[in-house]
């Protein structure tokens, strides 16, 4: 099962939950991350915190969602669209779902308000991804598992 984490720039969000999700998935399920205008470029702060609570980093790359290296099942959309940025629509029969979380790239402040920032986006993602991984997912239907990722989504910070 490949799981794509989708957003517009693919330097913070989707590539803490494409790290995290590898982290911590079951053999069989693998995460990966892309942008619809990639900025080129991992914000250093995602690269540190992922270091810091012991993931793997190495060869991390901000990619264009043209680049995959696998056709995803699910695509996980992670821009804040209620903070009135737009999510990338990937195009594809797969399931979709949205786990908006704000971005942390556009934080400011002192050094550690931003990280702070990053610490947040870092723990809903790893709070949704552990909820979805307790799922029964052997068990549900495609309409059942649209049904908890949504959920998942709208319930789980």
């Amino acid at each position: 099962m490949n799981v794509l984490f989708l957003c517009t720039g693919n330097s913070c969000r989707s590539i803490l939950g494409e790290v995290t999700f590898n982290h911590l998935a079951p053999n069989g399920w693998q995460a990966m991350s892309a942008g619809s205008q990639p900025t080129g470029f991992i914000h250093p702060r995602s690269i540190a915190l992922l270091e810091r609570e012991g993931m793997k980093v190495d060869g991390l790359e901000s990619k264009s969602w043209d680049a995959l290296p696998a056709t995803p099942d699910i695509v996980i959309t992670v821009c804040a669209s209620a903070a009135g940025e737009t999510c990338p629509a990937y195009l594809g029969p797969v399931l979709r779902t949205h786990w908006g979380v704000d971005d942390p790239a556009h934080a400011t402040g002192t050094d550690a308000e931003i990280d702070a920032a990053f610490m947040a986006a870092y723990q809903t993602l790893r709070a949704r991804i552990e909820a979805m991984l307790a799922l029964p997912l052997s068990t549900l239907d495609r309409a059942a598992l649209k049904a908890e990722l949504d959920r998942i989504g709208r319930e789980v910070a």
